[in-house]
């Protein structure tokens, strides 16, 4: 099931978000009908509302394979049959077919709470979603323990942010970057430490996302969480392994001027 270059290719957009035909209907009627649960395959390049399959009791799994090439099918059945364990993350926001009734030649990125549009991309969007940015599942689950930070607080201090905190008597919330010398941000660098363990009997190759939040800020401007780094491992069943995150706050936590 899914969309092909009839309702997405370059110099044609697509103008909804459900599947075309009647493909709804009839993926619930094959559902219905099946003894056993089934395995629903999405083929296409964008996101697709899919709500209705999501919890379907008869509907055991839900594969989205982009557009895979020739391979695609041998590739395909050693998913469906166990010889290979997926580990994909969605590269995108899925979103609910109302989506479309934001405006597509908006693309302010931030929301906008006095007139409640809603936001772009995962930094931003604050609506309902079928999947969110970065979701994904395998045949086996894995946890994770971060075991060390080399350090959990920042004092950014120079000669114009000590100047502004005498002159106006109060902490200072924004500085610019190009403020700060190269010497001062190399030693804001933080080392984070993550042990990571494959909880299940099936091996696989799992990627490990690392995410910043700005948690005392609560505003239109500020993302509401910003991917900083990622990184794959491959564990066997109920193997762990330690992986190392490098962040540059200079780089992770500053945002855009307007």
């Amino acid at each position: 099931m899914g969309l092909d270059q009839q309702v997405e290719r370059e110099n044609w957009d697509r103008v909804d978000l459900g599947l075309p035909g009647q493909q709804e209907i009839l993926i619930n009627a094959v559902a219905e009908a099946a003894v056993e649960p089934v395995i629903l395959v999405l083929v296409s390049g964008g996101p697709i509302d899919i709500s209705f399959a999501k919890n379907h009791p008869k509907i055991g799994g839900i594969l989205w394979i982009g557009y895979p090439g020739e391979g695609g099918a041998a590739a395909l059945t050693q998913l469906i049959f166990g010889e290979h364990n997926p580990g994909g993350r969605l590269p995108v926001t899925w979103y609910p077919k109302d989506f479309i009734k934001v405006p597509m030649t908006d693309m302010n990125m931030r929301p906008n709470s006095s007139t409640g549009y809603p936001g772009r991309t995962y930094k931003f969007y604050k609506g309902p979603k079928v999947y969110e940015f970065g979701y994904g599942l395998s045949y086996t689950n894995y946890s994770y323990n971060i075991t060390s930070v080399s350090h959990e607080k920042l004092y950014f201090i120079n000669q114009t942010s000590s100047d502004k905190r005498r002159k106006h008597g109060s902490h200072i919330h924004n500085i610019a970057v190009s403020k700060f010398g190269s010497e001062v941000c190399n030693k804001a660098k933080i080392s984070v430490k993550v042990v990571v363990k494959n909880k299940g009997k099936i091996g696989g190759k799992h990627p490990v996302l690392l995410f910043v939040r700005h948690s005392k800020v609560k505003n239109d401007e500020v993302p509401r969480k910003q991917l900083i780094g990622f990184k794959s491992v491959h564990l066997g069943a109920r193997e762990k392994s330690k992986i190392k995150f490098m962040v540059s706050p200079c780089e992770h936590f500053t945002r855009a001027n307007k």
